[in-house]
């Protein structure tokens, strides 16, 4: 089921994630105050919230998914040094809705699906960060968020992969699926609720 695990998530999570991918979702994450400093703080944040859950993850978790958490907080605190490393300044974590729900999972057949929703919201929100940048004409910050943007990619395939050692039939494979989706609606959610209070409408894509 691996073959097609992110694909079939992604289908079941297409509106979702098409919205999550509009040029709002920064909006949304700067409580639109679109500046470099403001855009790039906010991608810190969410890095810093991210690298904390899956290092406590790996800390509760025991072979192969241990050392998978680990791998992807490595990475997760890697990607907040370098754009923090852009203002030269450090920022608090700030989990978000996400990140408060990942922290909130046990099972690591639900972690690992939740890994795979948080990146395919991840992949739209980095892709905004790629676009906000090319705007600006600034190529060396556009590269930086392609690169995290690949890296992140090549996590979330990576949990797909855990998933086929920690699954264990078709009902694990459904939990972690329903975990996968359940990620994107709480990031859609919040997303929402940030553009609702700014009287924007959520519902279009562009």
């Amino acid at each position: 089921m691996d073959d097609d695990f992110r694909a079939t998530v992604e289908a079941d999570a297409a509106t979702e994630l098409d919205r999550l991918g509009s040029s709002k979702r920064l909006v949304a994450l700067t409580d639109a105050t679109l500046d470099d400093e403001t855009v790039l703080r906010a991608a810190a944040a969410s890095e810093a919230a991210a690298a904390d859950v899956f290092e406590a993850w790996a800390e509760s978790a025991s072979g192969d998914a241990a050392e998978a958490f680990g791998t992807f907080a490595k990475r997760e605190r890697d990607h907040y040094d370098r754009v923090t490393a852009e203002f030269g300044d450090d920022v608090d974590a700030d989990p978000g809705a996400v990140h408060d729900h990942l922290r909130e999972l046990e099972d690591p057949v639900e972690r690992a699906g939740a890994v795979v929703g948080r990146g395919l919201v991840a992949d739209r929100t980095l892709a905004q960060f790629v676009s906000y940048f090319v705007n600006q004409a600034d190529e060396g910050r556009a590269d930086l968020f392609r690169a995290l943007r690949a890296e992140t990619d090549e996590d979330t395939e990576a949990a797909v992969g855990l998933l086929g050692d920690v699954a264990d039939g078709d009902d694990d494979w459904e939990r972690a699926s329903a975990a996968a989706v359940e990620v994107v609606d709480v990031a859609y959610e919040e997303y929402v609720d940030a553009l609702e209070g700014m009287g924007i409408n959520a519902k279009s894509i562009c």
